[in-house]
């Protein structure tokens, strides 16, 4: 059970641990895809199928013309080449509304594809067990991590102090932690999801791809794994680009202050980007948090680079509260497992 108020900071990083795509494969996968020259020809995909059928009940949707909506498509394409993520690409064309729509349509498809071949099912192979297999991935030391040592009778105390950040479209988080209560209370699943539903403070800044059935709201819903969906323009509307949430002033405050009030501040798979570091902090902290970040695959100057930007940001001076570590999320999880419990 975490015992300090403590808000994970959650990027592609750790959900490549579940074998959904990073920035620069997602960033590729945009770049193959969206070239409907291919189309009718022995080089065309099932995607670009797939979002060219999408993009012509788009374009009846909004009464514009499919040439339009290609021409759009095969821009963001071109700016894909050079972007960093996804968001970076989508703000670069913020004047063009048919850009953005393209790529909210695009960032659906392929995650809803992610979900459905990631190593997180739908359901477990046995009653009462998890949806994954194997203990090598965050997700697993975030279920230990938030039940160890609760009382059946205090289960819901499991997330009192438990905060998430998640700049993923994906549902992972939510989808997996009603099965590990399941695994450790036995209790239903229904009840588990409740649970959750009512106890677990979790943002996505960029949105996601819908909510699962579970979850209440009116927004658009899909299920776990589902690769195609039949309302996917609805789900697209769960979309955001960083400009749109900078000018969500209501959006910037839940997050922020998601990060001022949290005493342990963990950044799991997070890629450092400027713009949304800028989301979680916008002036120094001043209550001297202590921060565990992991910067696997970063070199020495990109490394001095996050230290450099995190100190600064978090307004931590004492070296003791500023924990790095060149590992996996699943690692800092496991290995930091009783500081974070504590």
């Amino acid at each position: 059970m975490i015992r300090t108020k403590t808000t994970l900071i959650v990027g592609s990083g750790a959900s490549t641990e579940l074998a959904m795509p990073s920035n620069d494969e997602f960033l590729l996968k945009i770049g193959q895809t969206l070239d409907f020259s291919r189309l009718g020809t022995e080089t065309q995909t099932r995607d670009t199928l797939l979002l060219s059928q999408y993009l012509a009940k788009l374009a009846t949707r909004i009464g514009k013309g499919e040439d339009e909506l290609h021409r759009a498509a095969d821009r963001l394409r071109i700016a894909s080449k050079l972007g960093r993520s996804i968001d970076t690409v989508l703000d670069q064309h913020d004047t063009n509304p048919l850009i953005t729509a393209c790529g909210k349509l695009a960032i659906v498809h392929f995650i809803c594809h992610a979900e459905a071949k990631s190593i997180l099912r739908l359901t477990p192979r046995m009653a009462g067990d998890l949806p994954i297999q194997g203990s090598e991935t965050w997700l697993f030391q975030l279920g230990q991590l938030v039940t160890s040592g609760v009382p059946r009778s205090q289960v819901e105390r499991c997330l009192d102090e438990l905060s998430i950040v998640s700049f993923n479209y994906d549902r992972s988080i939510e989808h997996f932690l009603p099965h590990a209560l399941v695994m450790a209370f036995g209790m239903s699943l229904k009840e588990a999801q409740a649970i959750v539903s009512a106890k677990l403070r979790i943002y996505h800044p960029y949105g996601t791809i819908g909510r699962l059935p579970w979850q209440p709201g009116e927004g658009a819903e899909v299920e776990w794994g589902t690769e195609q969906p039949w309302n996917i323009h609805n789900l697209a509307s769960g979309i955001r680009t960083s400009g749109e949430v900078m000018r969500d002033h209501q959006a910037l405050m839940q997050i922020r202050g998601m990060v001022s009030n949290a005493k342990r501040i963990a950044f799991l798979g997070f890629g450092f980007q400027p713009q949304n570091v800028e989301m979680l902090i916008d002036y120094g902290l001043s209550h001297d948090p202590e921060v565990i970040a992991t910067v696997w695959g970063l070199s020495s100057t990109s490394l001095a680079s996050v230290v450099r930007m995190l100190k600064r940001k978090t307004g931590i001076e004492d070296d003791a509260l500023l924990l790095i570590a060149n590992t996996r999320a699943n690692d800092v999880m496991r290995d930091y497992a009783l500081l974070l419990e504590s």
